[in-house]
């Protein structure tokens, strides 16, 4: 089951006190930028975030999962805390790379 729209844009309005937040559908799912960093993969109405250290203490209490299969897997996050899930962004987002710029 593909994510539903309403839970991709309560997601990025969540999101939306850091920065420019987008969305790219991948395969039925999506993936959400913020500032140009791709940051949550949705899938199945749930949002899954890299499994790094650098959240590891934020998560600690959280669920584990695949986003799909032969996914690595990732944290799963709870938005009853939406003060944990921006902290959890802002701090995954300082470790995380911008996408490698597409060749010509």
């Amino acid at each position: 089951m593909a994510c539903s729209s309403d839970f991709i844009t309560f997601i990025c309005d969540v999101l939306a006190p850091l920065g420019e937040v987008r969305f790219r559908k991948m395969m039925g799912d999506y993936v959400i930028y913020v500032n140009d960093k791709c940051v949550i993969t949705a899938c199945d109405n749930i949002a899954f975030v890299k499994k790094l250290p650098c959240i590891a203490e934020l998560m600690v209490d959280a669920e584990t999962g695949c986003a799909y299969k032969g996914a690595k897997e990732s944290y799963i996050l709870d938005f009853q805390d939406r003060q944990k899930v921006l902290k959890v962004i802002e701090t995954l987002w300082k470790e995380l790379p911008f996408p490698k710029p597409k060749k010509k």
